[in-house]
């Protein structure tokens, strides 16, 4: 995967949410852990998933075969997880 074309779009994500990124992790096993953050707001569950579907119509799942979290400095990516799960099954 490139990160340089990841981290330019997690970015220009981020920042369309008034946003930024405050931490961005991709391993050899191409599980990537981003973490947004916004300036005197908390940062909302919307504007995590507005990250992640950035990045999914950027890269191909099948392709690049990657898991992705994004999460925010208030939340664990566990937590944001079980919530994007149950908006998921409702």
């Amino acid at each position: 995967m490139d990160e340089k074309k990841l981290k330019e779009v997690v970015e220009a994500a981020a920042k369309e949410r008034g946003c930024t990124l405050v931490g961005l992790g991709l391993d050899d096993d191409n599980n990537i852990e981003v973490t947004v953050d916004r300036a005197g707001n908390p940062v909302e569950l919307a504007d995590c998933e507005f990250v992640h579907r950035a990045v999914l119509a950027a890269f191909d799942r099948d392709v690049e075969d990657y898991a992705l979290t994004v999460s925010s400095l208030g939340i664990s990516s566990e937590e944001a997880d079980r919530m994007l799960t149950e908006i998921n099954d409702k």
